[in-house]
């Protein structure tokens, strides 16, 4: 039985505590998975459930880039907007000839106010020492920890996976749409797609059936000799860059709503889901990233395509695999706990 396979494979990695959270794999309209694993909160002893809210990490990128994409089919913004014509921003320092394009892609060339590929978890965390994480209220109070100085590559020359590029994107949606990023994103994306549970959850307010994010203690072998939260190691609420919460539910709501059009017109549809711009070659893969969506390719063709995420304490995927019409979600609320069981899992997707 194809739940059971799956199932075992996910129970063999939770019960070494490298996996915790929720997992759906869904065929067309048949859910052949929907399990939770290990725990919602280790200090009470508290199961996860597939019920609970997640921090879904940079997974919150696909909201900022269809909200982007809904301004430019009301005609008030196009991806060839200049960036500077709009927002005036002192600071950072941003090229006049950055474009939304260039944002939704990564290929601005502005510097990361983190970057997460040079970078560790720890020193992810060790960014709101220097700047608690309550001080980031607003998507404004983001803007001093990007370095102020100019890109590091002309627009649109090569690929740089960029933070600070969404953080922007949100703020260009509060200036057009004159209303928060979080209100447009909750009645524009979350809404329609009928994401009831879905939202910005400040790290400081009570909230219920919410799981808690985990990030292991270790000793100098490496050895997990304890557990800690995650909250003074993430921003206190989500941005359009990363950390909203949701759930697997949700989530396969959010694909269904976009593949079927109730998010965007035909043409951004498809732009959203075919397009994509510079290849980039890792081993005997290849992938890509587009309109707020990453690409794994075979040549041409499209394996799959959707979005993974990071913080410390919170590990996502979110995966459509076009071929064998199979959605991969796997929300985990402990560090770097998806990438294995996502690999896993990938490897028995390709064998259907």
């Amino acid at each position: 039985m194809v739940e059971q396979r799956i199932h075992e494979i996910i129970k063999q990695i939770s019960d070494q505590e490298r996996f915790s959270g929720v997992v759906l794999v869904q065929k067309g309209d048949d859910v052949l998975l929907h399990r939770a694993y290990g725990y919602a909160s280790r200090a009470w002893k508290i199961l996860n459930s597939s019920e609970m809210l997640y921090s879904t990490a940079s997974l919150t990128k696909m909201f900022t880039a269809a909200a982007v994409l809904q301004l430019i089919e009301s005609g008030l913004l196009s991806l060839n907007t200049k960036v500077q014509n709009i927002l005036k921003l002192e600071r950072p320092a941003i090229s006049t000839d950055i474009t939304l394009q260039h944002l939704l892609m990564h290929t601005s060339g502005l510097p990361d106010y983190y970057d997460e590929y040079q970078s560790s978890d720890l020193e992810y965390a060790q960014l709101w020492e220097h700047r608690p994480n309550y001080s980031t209220r607003h998507l404004s109070d983001f803007l001093p920890l990007v370095p102020n100085r100019m890109p590091d590559f002309k627009p649109g020359e090569q690929f740089a996976y960029c933070n600070t590029g969404y953080i922007i994107l949100g703020l260009l949606i509060e200036k057009i749409a004159e209303q928060s990023y979080y209100s447009y994103v909750k009645q524009n994306v979350f809404s329609k797609a009928g994401m009831r549970r879905s939202g910005f959850l400040p790290l400081d307010h009570t909230v219920e059936n919410v799981a808690d994010g985990h990030i292991a203690i270790l000793d100098e072998d490496d050895k997990v000799i304890g557990w800690k939260r995650n909250i003074f190691s993430v921003p206190l609420k989500g941005s359009p860059d990363g950390g909203a919460f949701s759930t697997t539910t949700d989530l396969m709501l959010f694909f269904n709503a976009l593949r079927k059009g109730k998010l965007l017109n035909e043409k951004l549809t498809n732009q959203m889901l075919t397009e994509y711009g510079q290849v980039n070659h890792e081993g005997d893969q290849s992938w890509a990233y587009g309109l707020g969506l990453a690409f794994l390719l075979d040549g041409k063709d499209v394996i799959r395509y959707g979005h993974s995420g990071d913080d410390p304490g919170v590990s996502t995927k979110a995966f459509h695999y076009p071929r064998q019409e199979i959605d991969l979600i796997i929300l985990g609320n402990q560090t770097d706990c998806a990438s294995e069981v996502g690999e896993r899992l990938h490897e028995m997707i390709m064998m259907w």
